[in-house]
């Protein structure tokens, strides 16, 4: 049931409590502005100096745009023909949490970076005061029953406008957090990112731009692409952001694999890491390093192939004595092949087995790929912009992932792919209707670690080395911890949970110690308020709606019986 119809009220006038929340709700916003233009810290030396009047810092600028917009939201609320549509009320009530949060969190960084909350200065107590207020005057904005955004259907130019516009968004959006060096500059930019996400939800705009999407899922797809396809030329050549880049995507490509064992099977698997490693290790034996253990040096695409290949025979290995349990019992047997396999790499060194890994050591100096002419590992230049080495391994990865998610949703899509939900949601009722379930289960752990050692043979040159110290149980849980993040069983949802997990822990790396608590905390909260994950499957959507409704239909009856 959507949050918008709370307290549905009419359009008549309005009574004093509500017409009261709209003024302090605009005094509130107006106070934001003008603490934002004075100064908020004697020390000019920090957070890009906020030390002056009427001057205001970058941070300062984005709490006057959370400001700006919640007077048109207030303004909107007013207006009866656009009222209609969104739903301005939650959208400032949005803001107002958001911008409360956001001042308590320059508060704290001004007194943990100066020494003190004397440092403090007043412009910084008026902005808090105003979020304040415009939090307390939302929550007493009326809740208003909206029109089916699903029928406001726009002009077709429009529409496509729109995806490209929040699509280049999303780009420059990203370029400018990730060049922030100051941690609690990134952490603010984040909070402001998260005001803007949850007006976009709160307000409706995003289930007007999902009916958008699904009209033009073409041009949404060609925007996302070209929008990964640009990324490289916003960092200015900085190797930093593009490692991270593609650790992220690796990452990504690695989880989407997962996300057929997993999202689409429903089988829990603890131990997915180890394909990974085994795509890895192939193409570091393979390699020219002086520390790999075999002399045969194929092309590039034999040794992808012969990676994922691999991979995929340890996936039926594993998968055919283990499938006919479920479970419990299957995520502890996947778990022990995971620490079979590290504890395999170790021994494979000459002494306690074949002279394949060199044990603890790894394989170190893995030369960069060398397709044709193109040297992986040298800077090239389009124009003035540079090109360094991790951006070169960007766009191979961007190919590779682009090709995992085409094979994903095409498996998706057929009838494989209705057979593994069948499995996952039933998988007595799926073999009474005569679904191979055994065969079903085989083919997603062999096809989910196929993909996964495609990604782990071209990981292997971007890292230079791998070591048994690189895949451990800790890695497949981050990549489960992704799936739920981001929505088992989507494609968007895998990705945002990927990177999500991924880049944040390198750009708060200060908080590193705390790191595990904080995944756990957040997947505790993902299981309370959104089961479904940040994107959630339309399969899965239709469930929970289904059983919300029945939950309510059951209350009701209890009700009626009460009554009687």
């Amino acid at each position: 049931m959507s949050a918008t119809t709370e307290a549905p009220v009419t359009t008549g006038t309005q009574t004093p409590a509500k017409s009261g929340g709209w003024l302090v709700s605009l005094i509130g916003a107006v106070l934001v502005i003008l603490g934002s233009m004075l100064s908020w810290s004697y020390d000019g030396t920090i957070l890009d100096n906020l030390s002056l009047n009427f001057n205001p810092a970058p941070l300062q600028r984005l709490t006057i745009i959370l400001a700006l917009v919640a007077v048109l939201l207030l303004i909107t609320a007013r207006t009866r023909k656009l009222g209609q549509w969104l739903d301005a009320a939650l959208g400032v009530r949005a803001l107002g949490l958001m911008l409360t949060v956001f001042m308590l969190l320059t508060l704290v960084a001004i007194t943990l970076e100066s020494d003190g909350l004397i440092n403090v200065n007043p412009g910084g107590y008026v902005t808090l005061v105003g979020a304040v207020a415009l939090l307390v005057g939302s929550r007493l904005l009326p809740l208003v029953q909206l029109r089916d955004l699903g029928a406001a259907k726009l002009p077709g130019w429009f529409e496509i406008l729109s995806i490209a516009a929040l699509m280049a968004a999303a780009l420059f959006g990203a370029a400018y957090a990730l060049g922030l060096t100051d941690v609690w500059n990134f952490v603010l930019c984040l909070a402001f990112i998260t005001a803007v996400v949850l007006v976009l939800f709160r307000t409706g705009v995003m289930t007007w731009f999902g009916h958008v999407s699904r009209r033009h899922k073409k041009v949404l797809t060609l925007a996302s692409f070209a929008v990964a396809f640009f990324f490289p030329f916003t960092q200015n050549g900085s190797d930093a952001n593009m490692s991270i880049a593609t650790q992220v995507l690796i990452f990504a490509a690695t989880a989407m694999g997962l996300n057929i064992v997993v999202g689409l099977a429903g089988l829990l698997d603890l131990g997915y890491i180890a394909f990974l490693g085994s795509g890895a290790y192939v193409a570091a034996m393979l390699s020219e390093s002086a520390f790999a253990t075999i002399d045969w040096h194929p092309p590039f695409i034999v040794v992808v192939l012969l990676g994922a290949c691999v991979s995929a025979v340890l996936g039926l290995i594993i998968g055919s004595p283990t499938l006919r349990v479920s479970g419990d019992y299957l995520a502890i047997v996947t778990l022990g092949f995971g620490e079979i396999f590290r504890l395999a790499m170790f021994n494979l060194d000459g002494t306690n087995g074949p002279q394949l890994t060199n044990g603890p050591n790894g394989i170190p100096g893995i030369p960069d790929l060398r397709l044709g002419s193109f040297d992986f590992g040298q800077s090239h230049h389009i124009g003035s912009l540079e090109l360094g080495r991790f951006s070169n391994y960007y766009f191979l990865l961007l190919i590779l992932i682009g090709f995992i998610i085409l094979v994903f949703a095409r498996l998706n899509d057929s009838r494989i792919g209705r057979g593994w939900v069948a499995i996952r949601e039933d998988e007595k009722a799926a073999e009474a209707m005569g679904v191979n379930v055994f065969g079903l289960k085989l083919l997603a752990f062999a096809v989910g670690a196929f993909l996964a050692g495609l990604a782990g043979t071209v990981k292997a040159h971007q890292d230079v080395a791998v070591s048994p110290g690189q895949y451990i149980f800790l890695e497949s849980a981050f990549l489960l911890a992704a799936i739920v993040l981001g929505g088992m069983g989507t494609i968007a949802g895998v990705l945002l949970g990927a990177t999500i997990l991924k880049l944040l822990p390198e750009k708060l790396r200060f908080f590193s110690e705390y790191r595990l608590l904080l995944f756990g905390a957040t997947l505790v909260l993902m299981m309370r308020f959104r089961p479904e994950g940040l994107v959630a499957s339309r399969r899965r959507q239709l469930e929970f709606h289904e059983e919300d409704e029945h939950l309510a239909e059951v209350v009701e009856n209890q009700l009626v019986e009460e009554a009687k």
